[in-house]
């Protein structure tokens, strides 16, 4: 072989071993182009390199570096930083060589999760899965420093995973994005009601999979402390593709992706541990028939959630089931009782939204505001923002009549197509008899033959109830009886959501 033939070769071989070498430093899924870091918090970064060497990542002059473990993986975390709207570049350099990510803005982060009203998008192209004014707003936002990303891809795994199995790519907030494969409409708004307070860079992740069970979002980690009540999901063994068969089927899981943690593990896991400030979620419609077992489970989801993410103080923000053909009342409560017992989730109510002909009520704007609203009152100190929607403090019985006190209304008004206040409650008395209420305090109490009718106006902070035949009420619910819409709303503007109570 002569010189030439040589040299050529060896120059071959170079570049081969170049070409690797430079392709050994990687970034972890979440970090691509275009993306946003999350503010005022030490950023977690991780990827791979060669095993054993050391990285360096390096942004906006502030460094970090680690050494990659026995099988290559490295994570570092950045110290906290300011928002920032400027786009600049993440970097990780080995030995082996460097990877970088331009175009990274620092502001919010938040994760949006769920089953199908959760997905339904911004644009569609089916009338009955598209937000309303989807192609109006689109056509009006031109906000590119609110970026989104999907980590959706309709898969799910066994085990979970440590690289997602799609291309992660983060987009702008423009006509074209929004109007492309368009991503949630419940994540859009609240991300542009974010950016419309707060003026700092927002991004939002997105996944989402229709008529899914909460338990499939969960990550293993979650169950931990709930293994009593949850005992069949934790014995659960999840059977991989080629074993599931229908004779599986139970409660909940109907199909394979409905297994305890298989989505959890193919679609979030690999975002984990990203820094962010917490996730937004519509969920329960699959569960319905486990009302019981309900909030457990959303501790459960939120127990696993801030563990994966290293995050204790993440925050979660849920939707409560909006009105449909048939009767959420017992999930509705489980979802207000774990909204209760949980210091850093808060529900957002939609029993005004709902669609008696339509599970997928197409108004997810509302729901955007009202989720970040609760963000802005509890996270970015808008405290002159009422963002919970009024609970019940307490009820007593006086003269034939319920007197019923509440959290966070001192007022109240009533908007309903009929203009009918009696709409929706029902007290029993001793006997257990449930009747139709009316608000004694709404528009004087004048009551026609016609029924109960009102301006929409109710007087004082308290609402007082009566029924007819009911000498003495000791019990009360609402929206317990069809079709389940409510209109009662506090002076915040938000609505009351379904509840029953005794006098004690």
């Amino acid at each position: 072989m002569n010189s030439n033939v040589r040299c050529v070769m060896a120059a071959a071989v170079a570049a081969v071993v170049s070409s690797a070498a430079t392709a050994a430093v990687e970034f972890g899924s979440p970090f691509a182009d275009g993306m946003v870091l999350q503010r005022d918090m030490d950023v977690a970064v991780w990827g791979t390199a060669e095993a054993g060497e050391q990285v360096e990542v390096s942004f906006a002059g502030a460094t970090a570096g680690a050494k990659a473990d026995g099988e290559g993986r490295w994570l570092v975390r950045l110290p906290k930083m300011a928002a920032s709207k400027e786009g600049r570049v993440l970097k990780a350099s080995a030995p082996s060589g460097e990877k970088s990510v331009s175009d990274v803005l620092v502001g919010e982060v938040w994760y949006c999760c769920g089953q199908s009203n959760t997905e339904m998008p911004l644009v569609g192209g089916n009338p009955h899965f598209s937000d309303r004014d989807g192609l109006l707003v689109a056509q009006m936002t031109h906000k590119p420093f609110v970026r989104f990303s999907y980590a959706s891809n309709y898969r799910w795994s066994a085990s979970p995973k440590k690289k997602a199995a799609y291309k992660v790519e983060w987009k702008k907030f423009t006509p074209e994005n929004l109007r492309g494969r368009s991503f949630s409409a419940m994540g859009v708004y609240f991300a542009l009601n974010l950016y419309s307070e707060l003026d700092v860079p927002v991004g939002i992740v997105g996944s989402y999979w229709g008529g899914t069970n909460i338990d499939a979002w969960t990550p293993r980690e979650g169950y931990a402390g709930h293994e009593g009540e949850l005992k069949d999901t934790v014995a659960w063994k999840v059977v991989g593709k080629d074993g599931w068969n229908d004779g599986l089927k139970r409660g909940p899981i109907s199909a394979p992706q409905q297994q305890p943690t298989v989505l959890w593990n193919e679609m979030v896991e690999p975002w984990c541990p990203m820094s962010m400030r917490g996730f937004i979620w519509y969920q329960g419609c699959h569960n319905a028939g486990e009302p019981h077992l309900y909030c457990a489970k959303m501790h459960a989801l939120y127990d696993g959630w801030s563990r994966k993410f290293e995050n204790p103080g993440l925050k979660l923000y849920f939707v409560q089931l909006a009105p449909f053909s048939g009767s959420w009342f017992k999930i509705q409560l489980a979802q207000a009782q774990f909204a209760a017992e949980e210091k850093n989730a808060g529900m957002a109510v939609a029993v005004d939204v709902g669609n008696s002909f339509d599970i997928h009520p197409n108004e997810k704007g509302i729901l955007g505001r009202r989720l970040a609203a609760l963000a802005l009152a509890r996270d970015y100190g808008f405290t002159d923002i009422v963002a919970d929607s009024p609970t019940l403090k307490g009820v007593c019985s006086e003269e034939g009549r319920l007197i019923l006190a509440f959290y966070d209304a001192k007022g109240w008004r009533y908007y309903a197509k009929d203009w009918g206040v009696d709409y929706g409650f029902e007290i029993a008395g001793p006997d257990g008899q449930w009747k139709t209420a009316y608000i004694v305090n709404a528009n004087k109490g004048a009551k026609q033959k016609t029924g109960w009718k009102t301006n929409g106006v109710v007087e004082g902070r308290d609402l007082m109830l009566a029924a007819d035949g009911v000498e003495k009420p000791m019990k009360v619910r609402y929206l317990y009886k069809k079709p389940w819409i409510g209109g009662l709303f506090a002076d915040s503007g938000l609505p009351l959501g379904p509840f029953e109570a005794e006098v004690k």
